[in-house]
């Protein structure tokens, strides 16, 4: 069995998912990062750490996630820590601003195919990445689950008219509601285990996602899915949380 621990992160070959890799490889770990091209993977892995290994992983494609966890046993023989970053706004072509973004997500016009592809990513792929990855991390000390969600993916947040995000609530929204929810069903499953499954939200960040319109820094935004996924034996489980502190469900 490799002697160092494993963190594997999902949409790791650019922006935050990046980020989180190059940080856990500060930590000590060997770092797998996952990318739908494994060109794009390996040229991103290079410049994470010596030891860093590309994994194709599609988070839509089962036989994908399949080889990826069979891949990760055979070479590794262990994971410690699973960060589900991998994630998209929209299902349109890259380059839209924002507000074109905003506007294609509104649930009163957006066709029933592009809701499907942005929870088959956003939820599905979240559910199927993690059961491919249990057995695995089931057999690690410390198995840590961190999902990368959104404040957008809080009803409470966006029930109060006061909210400054409000407006932007729609499909996107409610993918992180959905994934919310899967994060705390697995974390109760988990919770008499030493798994801890946790939800995050980064910020709004300067990323491909919102066509580098956000505000904040992938190294900022890094930092809470990295103080989860290195959270020790007493920390929470089943959480939703930014840097800031806990964010309502």
């Amino acid at each position: 069995m490799h002697d160092k621990p494993v963190a594997l992160v999902t949409g790791a070959n650019k922006g935050i998912g990046l980020q989180i890799a190059k940080d856990l490889a500060g930590h000590g770990f060997t770092v797998l990062v996952g990318s739908r091209s494994l060109e794009n993977g390996e040229t991103a892995a290079r410049s994470v750490a010596p030891d860093a290994r590309a994994v194709q992983l599609d988070v839509t494609d089962q036989a994908s996630i399949t080889a990826a966890a069979e891949r990760i046993r055979g070479e590794l023989g262990r994971l410690d820590v699973l960060v589900n970053n991998a994630a998209i706004a929209h299902a349109g072509k890259p380059g839209q601003t924002l507000e074109e973004i905003l506007a294609a997500g509104r649930v009163s016009t957006v066709a029933l195919g592009d809701v499907r592809t942005i929870f088959d990513t956003n939820v599905f792929g979240v559910i199927a990445v993690t059961q491919a990855m249990l057995p695995l991390l089931r057999e690690a000390p410390a198995g840590r689950i961190v999902n990368v969600s959104s404040s957008s993916g809080s009803l409470t947040l966006n029930a109060d008219p006061s909210f400054p995000f409000r407006s932007a609530y729609g499909t996107y929204g409610a993918s992180k509601v959905a994934l919310n929810a899967v994060t705390l069903a697995f974390a109760i499953e988990l919770e008499q285990t030493p798994i801890k499954v946790n939800a995050v939200c980064p910020g709004f960040t300067s990323t491909e996602m919102n066509n580098f319109q956000g505000t904040r820094t992938v190294e900022q935004s890094a930092r809470e899915p990295v103080r989860l996924a290195l959270l020790g034996p007493d920390g929470p489980t089943g959480t939703f949380s930014d840097e800031n502190g806990p964010i309502a469900w």
